[in-house]
């Protein structure tokens, strides 16, 4: 039988995520640097964003947030923008929704931003019918 040389298995994997409820602290932009929306998920670690300068770009998801951080689209990011490709940026932070909403009031993103947080429970619907039932 093989020797298990890893430093587990799959279940050990999954149970990293201890900093989930963690307060950090909120990162401004900086010089090459550039908040964006994200529009498109293209998979291979790759995404479509709208950047707040107004410059569609193709995004790639850096090593230490791909299956760590799950980004979907309409989340607020960081993009490092790259100094020989104006097309094309790095994922560098994905802000929460209570982050973005910061952001938003200290003046960094515009006001025709739309935050979306995705909490289904204000919109149930009582008056579903089925048919054939």
């Amino acid at each position: 039988m093989p020797k298990n040389k890893g430093k587990g298995g799959k279940n050990r994997r999954r149970g990293k995520n201890e900093n989930e409820n963690e307060k950090r602290e909120l990162v401004f932009k900086e010089d090459g640097q550039e908040y964006a929306q994200v529009t498109k998920m293209l998979g291979n670690g790759r995404l479509e964003a709208m950047c707040f300068d107004g410059i569609k770009r193709l995004c790639h998801i850096r090593g230490k947030l791909r299956k760590k951080v799950w980004i979907n689209s309409g989340d607020i990011i960081l993009l490092g923008l790259r100094d020989y490709q104006d097309t094309k940026a790095d994922v560098i932070l994905k802000y929460t929704p209570d982050e973005a909403r910061n952001l938003k009031a200290y003046g960094e993103l515009p006001d025709s931003t739309k935050i979306s947080e995705n909490t289904y429970e204000d919109e149930i619907d009582e008056n579903i019918t089925f048919d054939g039932c």
